[in-house]
């Protein structure tokens, strides 16, 4: 049995909109190639504005993320023995791998950016480049990830 909850589907796909648009955003992107002048996106040339997007749709991705483990390590207990067997229906795929192993290192990652944008807090130059090229590379990873499962029509399940 495939389990489907549209639900989940939606929240995690607006979810990584939001936090793709507001990550990108941060970056001047926006601003330099004028899309901010487009009536309506004009706030994406505001940092801070995007900056507390990001951080708000980031602490909704790592609840929405605990849910779901939450979910599929205690949820789906065999009725009659409240021991959990993992089936073929709840084996994880090769993608959702992946998309997991780049959520995991985004959170990680992020957790330190917010660490070093606290007072008193320092990073090594070196550290601060490093952490933002992962974030960046992490984030394509999952985006990626992302537009190859919902091409291929692929689950995070078998």
């Amino acid at each position: 049995m495939v389990y489907h909850f549209k639900s989940r589907r939606m929240v995690y796909g607006l979810t990584l909109f939001f936090i793709a648009l507001s990550g990108f955003a941060q970056m001047p992107i926006f601003k330099r190639y004028y899309i901010a002048d487009i009536p309506g996106l004009g706030w994406l040339a505001q940092f801070y504005v995007t900056h507390v997007i990001h951080y708000a749709v980031a602490a909704l991705l790592m609840g929405f993320c605990a849910y779901v483990a939450f979910d599929y390590f205690f949820g789906r207990r065999n009725s009659g023995t409240k021991k959990f067997q993992i089936t073929k229906d709840t084996r994880i795929t090769a993608s959702a791998r992946v998309k997991i192993a780049a959520l995991c290192g985004l959170i990680l990652t992020g957790c330190f950016m917010v660490v070093k944008n606290l007072s008193g807090i320092y990073f090594p130059h070196g550290v601060v480049i490093g952490l933002d090229l992962l974030h960046l590379v992490l984030a394509m990873v999952l985006l990626g990830a992302t537009a190859y499962t919902w091409v291929r029509g692929r689950s995070w399940i078998f």
